[in-house]
């Protein structure tokens, strides 16, 4: 894989107004799936990527096209508005209904069926790591990784009128009801409502966000104005709170700059020094 695209699919994306609901991660962008990871939700977006060695453990909603690489395994039922790519050795366990055509490699195991209203094509699809490349490389003649770098940022962003990318979960990543880990940082918009704990390199979060759960970094933990915590913040390195951010449990980090505004219910420890700024 080009070391660009590497360096992309590295960290977690969690876009404005994404729901991690009781089962379903949903959100109204598309959605890339790292390989190897665990996720135990449903997912529902525009179009889904899912990488090779994946398990979904729930049912999967697209507006979109879908496109599941080799070997992984889906808990629930797929619904597709759009095409359907599946790759060798998929195994699903519900029942897949597909708008649109349906391409389907071999040794794939559909247990409740399946129903394509367009063309069935029996072949393996390209991996999808493979075909993102691909595209970028032979249908929009990309001569340097900058390129690279930059148009794959833009390939999920078509016809998005607001140009924010994808929901992005990195590989080796895991997801279920207790924690959300992934093995870089993680970026979360505005407007989400999240359930789990979360664990990554570094963490930032957007305005307006509801989590119910704890932050735990490796790095610095920033929150901006207005989101509320449920949980604590763990991290050894520097915490930033927003103004009218709301901390319900406790913080432990080496330092913390929080604003006038800032309400912590719980203990702080910041044996390095807190800092209080003031509107104005």
């Amino acid at each position: 894989m080009s070391e660009s695209v590497q360096h992309l699919m590295k960290d977690c994306n969690i876009p404005d107004n994404t729901e991690l609901q009781e089962r379903l991660v949903k959100t109204n962008k598309n959605i890339v799936i790292g390989d190897r990871c665990i996720i135990d939700y449903g997912l529902e977006g525009r179009d889904i990527l899912v990488s090779e060695f994946s398990s979904i453990n729930g049912n999967i909603i697209t507006e979109g096209d879908i496109r599941i690489g080799n070997w992984c395994e889906i808990a629930g039922n797929i619904i597709v508005r759009d095409d359907a790519y599946l790759g060798e050795g998929v195994k699903v366990h519900g029942r897949l209904t597909v708008d649109g055509d349906l391409d389907i490699g071999d040794n794939v195991t559909l247990e409740e069926g399946f129903e394509a209203k367009g063309w069935i094509s029996i072949r393996n699809p390209m991996p999808v790591i493979v075909y993102i490349i691909l595209y970028l490389v032979a249908l929009l003649h990309i001569e340097s990784h900058d390129d690279l770098e930059s148009l794959f940022e833009d390939l999920f962003d078509e016809d998005d009128e607001d140009d924010s990318p994808p929901l992005m979960i990195p590989a080796n990543s895991i997801l279920n009801t207790e924690t959300f880990t992934v093995p870089g940082g993680m970026t979360i918009g505005s407007g989400c409502r999240l359930h789990g704990n979360v664990r990554a390199q570094m963490i930032a979060v957007d305005g307006n966000t509801t989590i119910f759960g704890s932050l735990r970094a490796k790095e610095t933990i920033s929150i901006n104005d207005g989101t509320v915590v449920h949980g604590n913040l763990e991290t050894g390195d520097s915490v930033r709170l927003g103004g009218g951010v709301h901390i319900l449990g406790d913080i432990a980090c080496k330092t913390l700059t929080m604003h006038e505004n800032t309400r912590v219910d719980g203990l702080i420890q910041a044996p390095a020094g807190l800092k209080i700024e003031r509107t104005g």
